[in-house]
């Protein structure tokens, strides 16, 4: 199958895909603990990038420096291998691969995060919530679908802050390419809906032990999902899948 692909497209999720953690969690859970307990309780109750905000006031309201949350981000878990695995793929010229990031982070985060691990030029796009320094310090997050604003059409169950289904066929009209092969890294609920989209002879890269890998067994089973179908429970896992591409 290789060597009919000539240009392919490598879509990543970013917490629990790309790196080995979740970055909105991280940064209470070394700055703050007690309110990463606080948002573990309200999760049910406030829309989750509202919370990442209002949890990020709560923080600056405290004295915690864009020094120590940019400082905290870059020792974030992200396993050499997925930076080997990515680095060495993007280098090949047969075939051409080209990457885009599909997260429900945000900007600051990703873009920090990624600069640490020498990947700042990896992605064509990074497709994620807007985020930005103030003078203060303070980093303001909002979602990328504005609640006061039109609301993305999604019907599998993306959040309400972003569609990944509906972002990934806007990206794909955006530049115009004709992939011959789609590749999705993902983990997360909110990931089923672009593997949804996925082609026969696209592929999705599922990690083990999380609610992609739960949500996507059934349609399987049922023969509902058209891509095929690759797990993985470590990122040298992944380092050996992109090998074999």
């Amino acid at each position: 199958m290789a060597s009919t692909v000539e240009r392919q497209l490598v879509v990543f999720d970013f917490d629990w895909s790309m790196a080995d953690q979740d970055s909105d969690r991280w940064i209470f859970e070394v700055l703050a603990p007690d309110l990463r307990r606080k948002m573990k309780n309200l999760k049910k109750d406030i829309q989750w990038t509202d919370l990442v905000a209002q949890t990020l006031r709560e923080l600056h309201g405290r004295g915690v420096t864009q020094e120590q949350i940019e400082g905290a981000l870059r020792k974030m878990p992200f396993h050499p291998a997925m930076a080997r695995g990515v680095t060495n793929l993007k280098a090949k010229s047969s075939p051409k691969t080209t990457f885009l990031c599909l997260s429900n982070a945000n900007i600051v985060f990703i873009t920090t995060i990624l600069k640490a691990q020498g990947l700042e030029t990896v992605f064509e796009e990074i497709v994620t919530n807007p985020a930005e320094w103030d003078p203060s310090g303070l980093l303001k997050l909002r979602r990328r679908v504005d609640p006061n604003g039109p609301q993305h059409q999604c019907k599998v169950g993306c959040s309400p802050n972003m569609c990944k289904g509906e972002e990934l066929e806007a990206f794909l009209e955006r530049h115009h390419l004709a992939f011959d092969r789609v590749i999705y890294v993902g983990d997360g609920s909110n990931d089923l809906c672009p593997v949804l989209r996925l082609r026969s002879q696209d592929m999705v890269l599922c990690r083990r032990h999380r609610a992609l890998e739960k949500l996507i067994g059934s349609y399987e089973e049922e023969g509902r999902l058209k891509c095929q179908v690759r797990y993985w429970a470590g990122a040298w896992e992944v380092e050996e899948i992109f090998n074999q591409l």
